[in-house]
């Protein structure tokens, strides 16, 4: 993906899974949400497996082993093998490993996901300040995570030791709604100390390392519901993506994206891999797909025609990104979503 500024969505003569050999899937908001499978994702992953593209399971959420997610997944009917599954716990622990000496003892603060994943880079994890931790690392642990657990952090990240989290969601979602992130946690931590942990997870490279290194992608397309944080770790790692429109971002935040936060493809949910995708040309001063024509005027954004909701999505993205350029869209375009039922 270039690093120009991306103005519109962009269009696929060829369904996704035969453009790309592997999709790098995240899980909460795009495959499952509160544990049960999200509607289409089940049949789209199957249908796009068999035709050959490889699918990768990348998440945030440290809390759960490969083998864990991978059982999940399976049981959902996405049969998938740990091999499979990259998480953040596994670029948090190697990011550790090369900082500190093999054998090195880290203070966890978060779920049996860290746990293993430092295990398997040849170092000990340890549940308190007073165990001389070399690292401290942070992930998210669910909600019975006992509260003294961040003050165990804060000890030792306040004596010097280094601080590394997992990653910074503030939010995750669930089956009854969003719930606090590890963000929200660290936040906790970083209040408590003033100090500022090193973070491997999604937007950041070295989770998009642990990704190439485990799947060997060649062309990879990233697939996510979270504009800063799947979106922008595509963005960063200079590969396309596709939103999803099943977990936290709606219509205004996708209008509103900074150019880091654009995705290449948009699409309502994983049946998006399945299909070409439109394209969006100009149309005098605005820009059309499908039945619409959205154009940016001085205070809104501007929607015309009918057709599929999605296509005028499309549409409306063009115009806002382009009225913005390289900062956020700030124009009102309330009106226009609500026409689309968006």
């Amino acid at each position: 993906m270039s690093r120009s500024v991306r103005t519109r969505p962009e269009g696929s003569g060829r369904a996704l899974s035969e453009a790309y050999d592997t999709a790098l899937l995240d899980l909460d908001g795009v495959v499952y949400a509160g544990g049960a499978a999200i509607v289409h994702a089940v049949e789209s992953l199957a249908t796009a497996r068999a035709g050959g593209m490889h699918l990768a399971y990348v998440t945030n959420n440290a809390l759960r082993t490969p083998d864990t997610v991978a059982g999940h997944l399976t049981e959902l009917g996405i049969p998938t093998g740990a091999e499979d599954v990259i998480t953040s716990a596994q670029a948090v622990a190697r990011l550790i490993s090369e900082q500190v000496p093999a054998g090195a003892r880290v203070l966890v603060i978060g779920g049996e996901g860290l746990r293993v994943a430092l295990r398997e880079r040849g170092l000990v994890p340890v549940e308190s300040a007073d165990d001389d931790p070399a690292a401290v690392v942070q992930g998210f642990g669910g909600p019975d995570l006992p509260w003294g657990r961040f003050a165990e952090a804060s000890y030792a990240v306040a004596r010097g030791v280094p601080w590394f989290a997992s990653n910074t969601d503030l939010t995750i979602p669930s089956g009854r709604g969003i719930a606090p992130g590890n963000g929200a946690a660290v936040e906790v931590v970083r209040i408590a100390t003033g100090a500022e942990p090193q973070v491997a997870g999604k937007p950041l490279p070295p989770m998009h390392r642990e990704t190439i290194l485990r799947t060997g992608a060649e062309r990879p397309l990233v697939v996510g519901d979270r504009l800063d944080t799947d979106i922008e770790g595509a963005f960063n790692g200079e590969v396309d993506s596709l939103l999803v429109l099943t977990g936290v971002t709606d219509g205004a935040q996708l209008l509103a994206a900074p150019p880091q936060h654009r995705p290449t493809f948009v699409d309502a949910d994983l049946r998006g891999l399945l299909t070409g995708q439109p394209e969006v040309t100009e149309a005098g001063e605005g820009f059309r797909c499908g039945g619409w024509t959205a154009t940016a005027g001085q205070e809104r954004l501007e929607l015309e025609g009918d057709g599929g909701a999605l296509d005028g999505l499309r549409a409306l993205c063009a115009a806002a990104w382009t009225a913005a350029g390289e900062g956020s869209c700030a124009l009102d375009g309330g009106k226009a979503l609500a026409r689309l039922g968006l």
